[in-house]
């Protein structure tokens, strides 16, 4: 068992998130001990990580929501479940891609930071990853 506290160091993340999550229900109900302080268990923190790892692949609250409704509703919704993990993947991958050419085009500008009169046309063809000259 762990304290809110210990749980929020561990997970890099604030009380406040915690309790924030648990009230919304991405968490199972926190069982309390005797003073009426949450005790995590390890079945509580392994939701933690998860909730926390599809925030951080992006995932907005409301699709984590959905997520963990159809998740209690039990294996009949499976399917469901996995589309959304499939989305929120597909957007990752998406996001990936913009990141690797925004990159890309950033390489291009301090590779030709001297070369002042570099036009518009050229700069854009770089960005949209259609120069030989940019560096990946």
């Amino acid at each position: 068992m762990a304290t809110i506290n210990q749980v929020s160091k561990k997970f890099d993340l604030t009380k406040d998130t915690l309790r924030y999550w648990e009230r919304l229900g991405l968490l199972p109900e926190i069982k309390r001990n005797e003073s009426g302080y949450r005790d995590y268990s390890e079945y509580d923190m392994n939701w933690v990580f998860y909730v926390k790892a599809l925030r951080k692949a992006g995932m907005s609250i409301e699709a984590l929501i959905e997520f963990v409704k159809l998740y209690r509703e039990g294996q009949q919704n499976s399917e469901a479940r996995k589309t959304l993990l499939i989305d929120q993947r597909r957007e990752l991958i998406d996001k990936m891609a913009e990141i690797k050419k925004t990159v890309a085009y950033l390489s291009f500008k301090i590779d030709h930071f001297e070369d002042h009169t570099l036009n518009y046309e050229k700069e854009k063809l770089v960005y949209e990853g259609k120069s030989n000259d940019s560096k990946k």
